[in-house]
């Protein structure tokens, strides 16, 4: 048995740092790394290609909304068209640094407020299936189980891999609990490697609003921005090795 551990990355913009790149790149093996809309200037793009390189991780596109100041946590009325143009623009801007450093897009996984709409809105879902099948359809694209989201990307022919949340809550629909909510950030590591072996192990995670709700877990998302990533994901990762269960790229 084996699964994937994955993190939001690359999310610096010039002068401004976000995230924690160094630290949690050694614990995880992928990476989703922006694309300049919600974070990720050119030259930062370059350095977290870099390091990707550096340390052996696998590296993914993390589009999203063209929303700086909101950090692509903001939902935006894009129209299936500009969806579609702004993934295939983010894809292709990783892609040229790739390129440079001799490596290959490993994966596609939306960020944000613009993967939270896509599994819940089937036109914006299509347009990042599309999107993605137009630069490579062998690229495999990122999505949460059971959504209209893994339905429209499934339809477009990709390679879908299903993913999990830890560190984040769920409600009992199967939706990840909204950021607002009390609870929906899970803070402490050991409760994070608790839920991540529950996932891998059992298919299952306790709901925030009630109950337990059914998981797919391909590969394992810790969020990049979280204060003690690096701490969660640390742990996580020992919790899964000492079960038995390998850590590598999907």
């Amino acid at each position: 048995m084996f699964v994937d551990l994955n993190a939001d990355a690359g999310e610096s913009y010039g002068a401004f740092s976000y995230g924690h790149d160094r630290e949690i790149f050694p614990l995880v093996t992928s990476v989703n790394l922006a694309c300049g809309f919600h974070g990720g200037s050119p030259t930062r793009i370059r350095k977290a290609v870099a390091l990707a390189k550096a340390q052996g991780v696998a590296v993914g596109a993390h589009p999203g909304f063209p929303d700086l100041v909101g950090f692509g946590r903001r939902e935006m009325a894009l129209s299936p068209e500009e969806v579609y143009a702004d993934v295939l623009y983010q894809i292709g801007a990783l892609h040229a640094f790739l390129r440079a450093e001799g490596l290959r897009l490993h994966h596609v996984k939306p960020h944000g407020a613009l993967y939270l709409k896509a599994c819940r809105d089937r036109e914006t879902a299509r347009a990042i299936a599309e999107a993605v099948k137009a630069f490579d359809p062998e690229v495999p694209l990122v999505v949460l189980p059971g959504t209209v989201y893994e339905e429209e990307a499934r339809r477009a022919g990709l390679r879908v891999v299903l993913e999990a949340f830890p560190e984040r809550a769920y409600l009992k629909n199967g939706q990840l609990a909204p950021r607002s909510l009390p609870g929906s950030w899970i803070s402490d590591p050991e409760e994070a490697a608790r839920r991540a072996l529950r996932m891998v192990l059992e298919g299952k995670v306790e709901a925030l609003d009630g109950g337990e709700v059914e998981v797919k877990a391909e590969t394992l998302c810790i969020h990049g921005d979280n204060p003690n990533a690096p701490e969660v994901a640390r742990a996580v990762r020992r919790a899964l090795e000492g079960a038995g269960i390998e850590v590598k790229p999907f």
